[in-house]
């Protein structure tokens, strides 16, 4: 592997010109496809498999005039205090906006309050109307929307409170241009401490910037929507930087030890970039793992990711040591471009990572036992973490969406914003009109349920839609309970009439993705440690590296847990953080964080613990091969963890619950698994250790490929060097 990433990295720098036009060319073609494309459909949510899913299925089928991904939207009408919104002029108000938004021209219909049931409060102050669209949210005009919003503000005009909810407000984008570039102008600060050089932190930029540019541009090209890009744009920015850092990083090392700038490329492409191709393995395992959950749009968005991730590793293979030949010396410290030769003028002083990790292999016990313990106390919350998709309720008081989920709690009850929708296949009944009522008469009658509207049936009358409006709010543990009640239910309806009971609807739909997630869990788990320990037992020959690794990855996943719930469950640092409503977790959120933080937290580890390898595979006792270690990593490690974190703590400002979310999550997983485990944790463990920590059991020696990730035969004379056979035995701790 080192051999073959040499010659690659020599030839990327002799060739440079031709190299960094070629990556110009695909860029461009890219671009130009991608531009050239056309317009990719919205990938539509759906869960097979799920019984949320088979009814909306079974509606398109039966009910063929509908659409049950068709946008809708909800106008709330609330009377002035005082007043009843049946009064003459406040009536009139509404059924006024009302035709207004029906005459639409992507409007299906809208419904005036007073010509439907139970659509005006009880106490007379609030009305709704329901509109439906013929098309999907993502396929609505600007004019449509802008017809809502004005007709909402004339309703206003006129002395009522007029709010807007439903699927036709799409939030505006806030993962867009301006995050990546916060996150960017963040990577430039950190890059240009860490380096000390213009030249040096641009190329990661530069390099980062081309290959999310080429991946994201394939993505498009190939007809895949533009939800898919949002992980690659995060991960794609993220490795990219990560990558380029090392190896720069590298670069610089081989330049102060006296090599040649074509020498210093190769070697640093043959070893970091050695250590660049196996982390951008263990991303693309835990990316592509996603499609174990069963969600298309996640498997999409996964895949999506992982194909970024691939292009982030080539451009550092060789784009990367192409530019390296192009600011040979510019990329250097400033004391380094004026040495003689390139050679550092100030030799093998201590700095702030060998210190670490001195201070911490003097005291290896305390200082684990300490961060497993507070890492331990930090994810005791986790052990209440609850699932749901946050709606309405947990947006900001500030948007219209909320107002209406408030103004229809008050108003209704606070199931009213969770409707159930239940589905009577009632084709393999001898009579579907009573099928269909003994079905109503149930739902009246379950515990949980404050109202229940009568059957409508399609066309053929063989199959009805029933409304089941909860006592409780969609994201209450009592309404998912109220789903597996009526669900259980569903089997006496089968059993007596023969017709089938199917609950869908948004809250149904949010308790199957809870679960499909929740089931998905543990094999996602298990699948992608798994590989990624038999992937990292191959670059260290260890076996006990690689179990550190996972269990140090679990404990920092855990405590990212733990802060989410303490958060936005149970609302520590609430005000602070802005955030207005807690609630469940969104139920994705487990898996997408275990997928994102598992990748950087292997880069991280793979980034460390190679270089100690090295020092250990070329006669240093285990002791010193930390220090060497973090002399020469730890603080690439730090600047790369806090470029992230700074990125990821960006999305903690903006307003979506769910954006805010994924900030916290992500910012502080990042934090606890490079400064706590890898940073800490991990010089402790291997300090115990010692030799142990690098045995291998010889038969599984000689099954184990030999990648030579530390280079090696890179000393001992390129290619032809022969591969080393024999591994480290257990011996005495070497301290």
């Amino acid at each position: 592997m080192a051999t073959f990433l040499y010659r690659l990295g020599r030839f990327s720098f002799r060739r440079r010109r031709l190299v960094a036009l070629l990556w110009v060319v695909v860029l461009a073609a890219c671009a130009f496809a991608a531009a050239k494309a056309p317009t990719a459909p919205e990938d539509g949510f759906s869960m097979p498999g799920t019984e949320s899913q088979k009814a909306f299925d079974l509606l398109d089928q039966r009910f063929p005039g509908g659409n049950s991904n068709a946008a809708d939207a909800r106008i709330v009408f609330v009377a002035p205090k005082g007043q009843k919104i049946t009064a003459g002029p406040n009536k009139a108000a509404v059924e006024r906006i009302v035709a207004d938004v029906a005459a639409g021209s992507q409007v299906k219909g809208a419904l005036d309050p007073f010509d439907m049931a139970g659509a005006v409060s009880k106490d007379g102050t609030t009305a709704y109307s329901t509109v439906s669209y013929d098309v999907r949210s993502t396929d609505l005009t600007d004019a449509t929307t802008k017809a809502l919003e004005d007709a909402a503000e004339n309703g206003r005009d006129a002395g009522l409170t007029v709010e807007l909810g439903g699927s036709a407000l799409v939030p505006e984008g806030e993962l867009g241009g301006t995050t990546e570039l916060i996150g960017v102008a963040a990577a430039a600060v950190v890059l240009l401490i860490t380096f000390g050089s213009l030249a040096a932190a641009g190329l990661p930029l530069l390099t980062a910037i081309v290959g999310i540019g080429v991946g994201v541009a394939s993505i498009v090209a190939i007809g895949m929507s533009t939800t898919t890009t949002t992980l690659a744009l995060m991960l794609g920015l993220a490795v990219g930087i990560d990558y380029a850092l090392f190896i720069v990083s590298r670069y610089r090392t081989e330049r102060a030890e006296g090599h040649s700038a074509e020498q210093a490329a190769a070697r640093a492409v043959g070893t970091a970039g050695s250590a660049v191709v196996f982390a951008g393995l263990t991303v693309v395992i835990a990316l592509a793992g996603l499609s174990v959950v069963g969600i298309p749009v996640l498997t999409k968005m996964g895949l999506a990711a992982a194909s970024t991730v691939v292009i982030a590793v080539l451009v550092a293979m060789t784009l990367l040591p192409a530019l390296l030949g192009f600011f040979q010396k510019a990329v250097l410290p400033r004391a380094q471009r004026k040495a003689r030769g390139g050679q550092r003028a100030e030799g093998d002083r201590p700095n702030t990572g060998t210190r670490w990790a001195r201070f911490v292999i003097r005291r290896p016990l305390a200082v684990l036992v300490l961060g497993v313990l507070g890492l331990g106390l930090i994810s005791v919350p986790a052990l209440d973490l609850q699932l749901g998709m946050p709606g309405d309720e947990s947006k900001s008081t500030s948007t219209t969406q909320r107002r209406a989920y408030d103004a229809l709690a008050h108003g209704f009850g606070p199931g009213f914003n969770g409707p159930l929708t239940v589905v009577v296949d009632a084709k393999g009944s001898n009579d579907p009109k009573a099928a269909a009522a003994r079905a109503a008469e149930r739902l009246s009658a379950t515990d949980g349920v404050v109202a229940a509207t009568p059957p409508a049936f399609n066309k053929a009358g063989d199959t009805a839609v029933l409304t089941a409006v909860p006592a409780t709010g969609p994201s209450s543990a009592d309404t998912t309970d109220l789903v597996h009640t009526i669900r259980d239910e569903a089997r006496d309806l089968r059993s007596e009439t023969g017709a089938t009971m199917l609950v869908t609807g948004a809250t149904a739909v949010n308790i199957d993705v809870s679960q499909k997630v929740t089931d998905a869990l543990v094999p996602y788990l298990a699948l992608v440690v798994g590989l990624a320990f038999l992937l990292l037992m191959v670059v260290f020959r260890s076996l006990l590296v690689p179990l550190k690794a996972a269990l140090g990855f679990l404990l920092s996943v855990t405590a990212a847990f733990g802060t989410i719930v303490a958060v936005f469950q149970w609302g520590w640092l609430a005000d602070a953080l802005g955030v207005e409503q807690t609630g469940p977790v969104m139920s994705m959120m487990p898996i997408f964080l275990i997928g994102v933080v598992f990748g950087l937290a292997m880069d991280y580890e793979v980034f460390l613990v190679t270089r100690m390898r090295e020092a250990y595979v070329h006669g240093e006792r285990p002791g010193e091969a930390i220090v060497t270690g973090f002399r020469h990593s730890a603080r690439v490690v730090g600047a790369a963890a806090v470029i992230m974190i700074a990125v990821f703590a960006g999305f903690i400002g903006m307003s979506e619950s769910m954006i805010k979310m994924m900030g916290v999550g992500l910012a502080t997983a990042v934090f606890f698994d490079a400064f706590v485990v890898r940073m800490t944790v991990v010089p402790a463990v291997l300090a115990l250790l010692g030799d142990r920590a690098w045995w291998l059991p010889r038969r599984l020696g000689k099954l184990l490929p030999q990648v030579d990730v530390e280079g090696e035969k890179l000393d001992q004379g390129g290619a032809a060097a022969p591969a080393p056979t024999a591994e480290p035995a257990p011996g005495p701790v070497r301290v």
